[in-house]
């Protein structure tokens, strides 16, 4: 597997991030105002693994349990992730644990190639921190089965097919929906939210590399 789309990432995370430009691609309206992040936020971290499979650069994603009631994202499709613990050295280090925790893979197995921007996530009050690793070889996945209900496999290539972005109606409570809300349809799942608006920037982030690249 050539390693070009990888190093287009690494290098593109090396330079400014595109951060909210990108993030509104994905955003829904009642997003445009931004609250500060207050002190009480809590750390998290996620991890965009990419990892060959079928001569295509696959990402993970992974749906989330609905049982779990202290969950503010139950059910909803997300990177691998949780909160960052006292006892994590860093920020990286806890989207590696909880990558291993949630799919089973090996942390020593992987290359982080750097950090998307960090996002705030009012309903859980969560500043997520998302890392960018690949793995060399197709992992074999174990699922964690008080978190994760399915294991989503995608090729990256998914994402930016412009038929792929849509809009839908997505009702967070008995009382409150969504309208036009932008997602990305993969396998007739929904990918909105944080997720989809961290997806965007990384695609961004690997456009602009390619774009530099080839000016």
């Amino acid at each position: 597997m050539q390693l070009d789309l990888i190093r287009h990432i690494e290098k593109g995370l090396q330079q400014p991030l595109p951060g909210q430009q990108a993030h509104n691609i994905m955003a829904h309206a009642a997003r445009d105002t931004r609250p500060p992040v207050p002190p009480s936020a809590r750390k998290a971290s996620v991890l965009a693994l990419f990892y060959p499979k079928a001569d295509n650069w696959h990402i993970v994603l992974i749906e989330r349990t609905s049982h779990n009631p202290n969950d503010r994202h139950k059910g909803q499709i997300s990177f691998p992730g949780g909160k960052h613990d006292d006892t994590d050295e860093n920020l990286e280090y806890t989207a590696l644990r909880e990558a291993n925790e949630e799919v089973g893979v090996d942390a020593n197995q992987i290359k982080t190639l750097g950090a998307l921007s960090k996002l705030y996530i009012p309903v859980s009050n969560f500043n997520v921190h998302p890392f960018v690793g690949f793995m060399e070889h197709t992992p074999r996945f174990i699922p964690q089965e008080s978190e994760v209900a399915d294991i989503l496999e995608v090729p990256f290539h998914h994402f930016t097919i412009p038929k792929t972005k849509q809009l839908t109606d997505i009702k967070i409570s008995p009382q409150i929906t969504l309208k036009g809300v932008p997602y990305f349809n993969i396998h007739n799942r929904v990918v909105w939210g944080a997720t989809a608006m961290m997806m965007s920037e990384l695609i961004e982030v690997v456009r602009l590399s390619q774009a530099h690249t080839n000016s």
